[in-house]
C-alpha cells in the first residue's frame, strides 16, 4: 500500500507541477561586442546573477487552466550590476501565478562597456524584446494582449519605469510594429530619477557612466518623461529607505497625478530596501493590495 500511495503522489505531482521554460531573447544579441560569457550565479546572501550578457525570459504559468490571462514581465533589481533572481524574480513569479497571472522573469543584460556598444540602451533593448516576444506569442501562452504589464524592483524599477515612459523610443528592430507599451506598471522601491538629489548613484553610474551630460540625466529621469499616455502604476516604497529615497516613488506618483493617470501608492513607514514581497516590519502584504488594485482596474 505504501508503494501504491507513493506512486499516486508522484503521478499527482506530474500534473500539478509545471517546469519553467527558459527562452533566449535573441538569436543574435543586438548592440553587443564579441566577448566571452562570464555570467555567474551566486547564493551568497541572496540568489543573484552577475555579468549577464545573454538575456532570457523564464515563463511561469498558473497551474489552473483559465480564460485569456493577464501577464507581468518582472525585472529584478540589483543596481544594474546584479540581478536578484530569487526574491525579486522567481518567488514573485510564483506568487503572481497563485492569483492567476502568467509571469515572465526577465534576465536582462547588465550594462558594461566590454560587452555593449552602447550600454545605456542594453537593458531597454531587452525589455522591449520581452514585450515583443510576449505579445507576438500571446496565443501560445493564452494571454490577453491588453493586459500585459511590467514589474520592477529597485534598479529593475527604473528599467520598468523607463519602459513605461519611453516605449515609443524603439531601440530594437520591430518589423511587425508590435507595441512595447506596458498596460500597467508595478514599481517596488524603484529608482525613478537620475537627478543628483534623488538617484541611487550606483545604478546611474552603471547605466550611463560616472560623467553623464545633463541631457542624458534628464532622458533617464522618468518622472520627467510621464505624460497622459503613461500607463497607470502601483507603487510600493518605505519612508526609511536609505538606498533609494522614497522621493523617487513620490515624484513619479505626482507626475502621474498631474497628467491624470490615476494610480496607487503604498508607503510603509519602515522596511528599508530590498525586502521583495516581505516587509518584516508590518503584517501587511503588498501583494494582497496589488491583487485588489489589479481587479479594480480590470487587469485581473
Amino acid at each position: 500500500m505504501k508503494i501504491i500511495i507513493t506512486s499516486i503522489i508522484a503521478l499527482f505531482g506530474m500534473f500539478t507541477m509545471h517546469s519553467q521554460e527558459i527562452i533566449p531573447l535573441y538569436k543574435t544579441v543586438p548592440n553587443s561586442k564579441p566577448a566571452p560569457n562570464k555570467e555567474i550565479n551566486s547564493t551568497k546572501g541572496y540568489v543573484h546573477t552577475v555579468n549577464v550578457s545573454i538575456p532570457t525570459i523564464t515563463v511561469y504559468k498558473p497551474l489552473k487552466p483559465g480564460a485569456q490571462r493577464s501577464a507581468v514581465i518582472i525585472c529584478p533589481g540589483g543596481g544594474y550590476g546584479a540581478l536578484a533572481m530569487g526574491h525579486e524574480g522567481a518567488d514573485v513569479a510564483k506568487a503572481l501565478n497563485n492569483i492567476g497571472v502568467t509571469a515572465f522573469v526577465l534576465k536582462y543584460r547588465l550594462p558594461n562597456d566590454s560587452i555593449m556598444k552602447d550600454k545605456s540602451i542594453g537593458p531597454l533593448q531587452d525589455v522591449q524584446r520581452a514585450f515583443q516576444m510576449v505579445r507576438e506569442r500571446a496565443t501560445e501562452w493564452n494571454l490577453d494582449t491588453a493586459k500585459i504589464g511590467i514589474m520592477g524592483f529597485s534598479a529593475g524599477g527604473h528599467l520598468a519605469a523607463t519602459a513605461s515612459t519611453q516605449y515609443n523610443r524603439e531601440v530594437i528592430e520591430n518589423p511587425k510594429h508590435t507595441s512595447f507599451k506596458p498596460d500597467f506598471s508595478i514599481l517596488i522601491y524603484p529608482v525613478i530619477s537620475f537627478s543628483d538629489n534623488l538617484t541611487h548613484m550606483g545604478s546611474r553610474d552603471n547605466l550611463i557612466g560616472k560623467n553623464p551630460n545633463e541631457a542624458t540625466i534628464k532622458q533617464y529621469s522618468n518622472e520627467l518623461q510621464v505624460n497622459a499616455q503613461t500607463p497607470p502604476a502601483f507603487l510600493v516604497h518605505s519612508a526609511d529607505d536609505t538606498v533609494v529615497p522614497v522621493g523617487n516613488s513620490i515624484t513619479y506618483y505626482e507626475a502621474l497625478i498631474k497628467n491624470k493617470v490615476y494610480s496607487e501608492m503604498l508607503l510603509y513607514p519602515h522596511g528599508g530596501h530590498g525586502y521583495g514581497m516581505n516587509n518584516k516590519t508590518t503584517e501587511d502584504k503588498w501583494m494582497d493590495n496589488l491583487k485588489n488594485w489589479m481587479i479594480a482596474n480590470k487587469f485581473l
